[in-house]
């Protein structure tokens, strides 16, 4: 029994020896977190800004004086498409563009014309096809899914309008999904024509 008793005096005595030496330490580090990836980084909405998103104070949006019911007749926004090509020219010298290959960009409206959105200089801006991974058809997505509920009486113009000019990457992700699925084109290994069957000599 004295044995056993001297036993556990010791391991109490250890463990407040080892929990004094902790407190004379201080607490340990934490060690330090994983930077970002740069595609973590795209992918958060509160570091977003242009190109994946308009510039506020250049593109605020802007609405045209109608109702569900006019966006909703088809054709309408064929019928009310007006961008000049001066007019385009304005947007991207608003945004310092100088000069762009064919396919970089579209003139895009911010509130798109199908959810009542205008051609005002304040509803338009220069987005890009190229950035990864949101870009100009990856917001349609999100225009056509809007337009859809709003025509089918789940949503109010209003705030479809609301939600896609003061943040369209969340919209997105409230009314499509999550995240965007990966529309870049997978890399193909060259193919390779099948080999000639082999030649049987002619019999003399």
């Amino acid at each position: 029994m004295r044995t056993h008793a001297r036993t556990a005096l010791s391991l109490r005595c250890a463990a407040l020896l080892g929990a004094l030496a902790s407190l004379a330490c201080g607490p340990q580090a934490a060690p330090p977190l994983p930077r970002d990836s740069a595609r973590q980084v795209a992918e958060s909405d509160s570091s977003l800004r242009y190109p994946f998103v308009p510039i506020p104070a250049k593109t605020p949006g802007a609405t045209l004086d109608v109702s569900a019911a006019d966006i909703c007749v088809p054709g309408y926004s064929k019928k009310v498409r007006n961008v000049t090509a001066a007019v385009k020219r304005l947007v991207y010298e608003s945004y310092g563009i100088t000069r762009h290959k064919p396919g970089n960009y579209e003139v895009d409206h911010l509130i798109s014309l199908e959810l009542g959105g205008s051609n005002s200089v304040r509803n338009l801006w220069p987005q890009s096809y190229r950035t990864h991974p949101w870009n100009a058809r990856v917001k349609d997505a999100l225009e056509n899914e809007l337009h859809r509920r709003v025509c089918a009486g789940t949503l109010e113009l209003g705030v479809a309008q609301r939600v896609i000019a003061q943040d369209w990457v969340s919209a997105y992700r409230m009314f499509v999904r999550p995240n965007p699925a990966d529309r870049r084109a997978p890399s193909r290994a060259p193919r390779i024509p099948p080999a000639s069957p082999p030649q049987t000599p002619a019999v003399p």
